[in-house]
């Protein structure tokens, strides 16, 4: 056992974060830390570091245990470079390696050894060569190229850096020390997919514990073994991985709702008998017992699942043209760094594109463009027919004004129209009750991105471009925010490090990297398939027997006669034509396929089903679009089929 928390509690004022936490790790342990925003996770990750007292209970580690915390606050020294700061992790190699060559200089000076000296040097190299001392610097560089930093980042001092960058260092000092125990405050919140990979590849070496916060479901998935709930001022575990207990967590609430449905009954009925008969001196016995009883009773608490519940629904927008927005030509830098040098990008209508590559690459700058929030510097944006654009930004999270109330702060963009949907627009964004008279200043990291979303969407939008959007949110809301976005009929086009939430919305991926952009259909899987390094060829097997080589392949003739060259011109126009043909019908099926999905999810909604007039539309519609897929598709292997024969003819 490397960590053990006994009986913890936390208050803040009148408000009990959390009591009776009970929670011991040890090595191999992965266990997820979840729970709504504001429940109290990150004060409980400090306690457990050691970083805050608790107000009861105790914190317990062995005498040589190192429990290592990823912070999320980081003061970054102001004359340090990224690998001088990364080193400090390792601080004491440093210094046992510079007590060695004092050491070395003193015998090298005094022309003779001195038995203490040599004795002392002796148990220090042996010390250093034990801790891998030798590999300090290189196992740092390893450890920061894995994490994004190239050779000219890691001499350029900590200043010149985002949060997000500092926090990457922050991750790099905490692997680099080796702690017995790891706990990590979302760790993957400002790491790019790349960077994710190359984490979950360490963390599977690492042989300690790990706790972790993370609302990054695919994370969860892969690298826990406990879950530890944190909901409601209670702490359960799970001995389980996150997706059994999602299955245990909603039997367990089932169960415990049969049960308080039970109790409310007995306990109505002993009210109604004490409410009947409180008058009566023949059952004041009874009736005395019965107030005793009801008095003993320990109530059951459901916590009502309401994130679980709600269905947030985006506003139905205009219908936009059928490319809402493209790009050609874009040229775009910043002084001498070129990020673009005229690329090109369409995007149609209904579709949910997601921009994928390192960070660095240019993702937030392309997007940025595409909202018509950042000028560039040649090239042409284009709006479809009746577009309108929803921006959503990191930055919006401190455009918030910290004096107002949730409630006023959506006020300040609503006309006289909106005011009375205001509560339950704010309700679909899990502000309810006495939550939106909450002020700003108060809210968490994910209620801020909450109150952003919901300023984003209170009116009806056509296209929305997202950076970013589950960054700060939990994960009920991410899947809130998840199932509402699929079921959105308008245009998507974001950006994520959230691979469950790629998977689920993507129907196309933009990869973006060194300046140029690569697209792929399909969601974040598809993606990923279809970059991964292919296996390498098998060597061909040669016969022992053989004595000589097979003759090469005969190469295809040239065409010689004038006559041949017509031929092979006319060859290249036909091919390039179907071949234009082929495209063009792919595109179409993409676009059908999405039109076709947009309405399935509208099928999927209850209310649709109140109008049948409006349900036999949305289905002829569908048959309309299933069949003319189906005739795509003919003409598709029709034209695959002649292109075939122009290729045989070739050879």
């Amino acid at each position: 056992m490397w960590l053990e928390l006994t009986d913890v509690s936390r208050s803040f004022g009148n408000r009990t974060l959390f009591q009776g936490v009970d929670l011991r790790v040890s090595a191999g342990d992965r266990i997820g830390l979840v729970g709504p925003n504001g429940a109290g996770k990150t004060t409980l990750l400090k306690i457990a570091s050691g970083d805050e007292a608790p107000d009861a209970g105790r914190r317990q580690t062995p005498r040589d245990g190192r429990v290592g915390m990823l912070r999320q606050e980081i003061d970054p020294h102001p004359t340090h470079t990224v690998m001088e700061e990364t080193l400090t992790a390792t601080a004491a190699l440093g210094a046992l390696e510079d007590e060695l060559r004092q050491l070395e200089t003193t015998m090298a000076e005094s022309g003779e050894v001195d038995p203490g000296v040599a004795e002392r040097y002796d148990a220090l190299h042996d010390r250093f060569v034990r801790e891998d001392g030798f590999s300090r610097e290189a196992s740092a560089e390893r450890v920061l190229e894995g994490l994004g930093f190239d050779a000219e980042s890691r001499t350029r001092p900590l200043t010149e850096f985002s949060g997000g960058w500092l926090m990457r260092v922050e991750l790099a000092k905490l692997l680099l020390a080796e702690p017995d125990v790891l706990l990590l405050d979302e760790p993957t919140n400002h790491l790019d997919l790349p960077s994710i990979q190359w984490f979950e590849e360490t963390l599977q070496a690492f042989r300690g514990g790990v706790v972790v916060i993370s609302h990054d479901r695919t994370f969860l998935r892969r690298h826990t073994n406990r879950i530890a709930e944190l909901a409601h001022g209670r702490f359960t575990v799970y001995p389980c991985g996150y997706d059994k207990y999602l299955d245990q967590r909603e039997q367990r609430q089932l169960e415990l709702l049969a049960q308080k449905k039970s109790q409310d009954k007995q306990i109505a009925e002993t009210e109604k008998f004490i409410e009947r008969f409180r008058a009566k001196a023949s059952k004041a016995r009874q009736v005395q017992s019965r107030v005793k009883a009801l008095d003993k009773i320990e109530r059951i608490d459901v916590d009502e699942p309401a994130t679980r519940r709600m269905r947030l629904r985006i506003p139905e927008p205009k219908r936009a043209g059928a490319v809402p927005v493209s790009l050609e030509g874009i040229h775009k830098a910043y002084d001498d760094n070129v990020v673009y040098a005229g690329v090109d990008l369409l995007v149609k209508r209904g579709e949910r594109l997601a921009l994928a590559g390192p960070n660095g690459a240019g993702k937030t700058t392309l997007l940025r463009i595409l909202a018509g929030a950042l000028p560039f510097d040649r090239g042409e944006r284009r709006l479809g027919h009746q577009v309108e654009i929803g921006y959503f930004a990191q930055h919006q999270l401190e455009d918030l004004d910290p004096a107002r109330s949730v409630f006023s702060e959506l006020e300040s963009i609503a006309t006289h129209d909106d005011i009375p949907r205001l509560r339950g627009h704010l309700g679909a964004f899990l502000f309810t009750g006495d939550d939106i008279q909450k002020r700003v200043s108060v809210l968490s990291g994910g209620e801020k991105a909450r109150l952003a979303l919901a300023k984003m969407l209170l009116r009806p939008k056509n296209v929305l471009v997202l950076d970013e959007p589950t960054n700060h949110l939990d994960v009920e809301a991410c899947q809130v925010l998840e199932d509402a976005l699929r079921a959105y009929i308008g245009t998507v086009v974001f950006i994520s490090h959230d691979r469950a939430f790629i998977n689920a919305l993507a129907t196309r991926v933009v990869e973006v990297k060194n300046g140029t952009l690569r697209e792929f259909l399909g969601n974040y899987d598809a993606y990923v398939d279809a970059t991964a390094p292919s296996p390498p060829k098998p060597r061909p097997t040669v016969a022992k027997e053989a004595t000589t080589a097979p003759a090469p392949a005969a190469a295809p003739k040239a065409p010689t006669s004038k006559a041949e060259k017509a031929r092979e011109r006319e060859r290249k126009k036909s091919r390039d034509r179907i071949t234009r043909k082929i495209e063009k019908i792919e595109a179409s099926i993409l676009e059908r396929e999405t039109q076709g999905e947009a309405l399935g999810w509208k099928l999927g909604d209850p209310n649709v089903y109140k109008d049948a007039d409006r349900v036999r539309e949305i289905e002829g519609e569908r048959t309309a679009i299933q069949e003319a897929i189906a005739a795509d598709y003919r003409e598709w292997e029709r034209l695959a089929a002649e292109l075939e024969v122009l290729d045989g003819d070739a050879g």
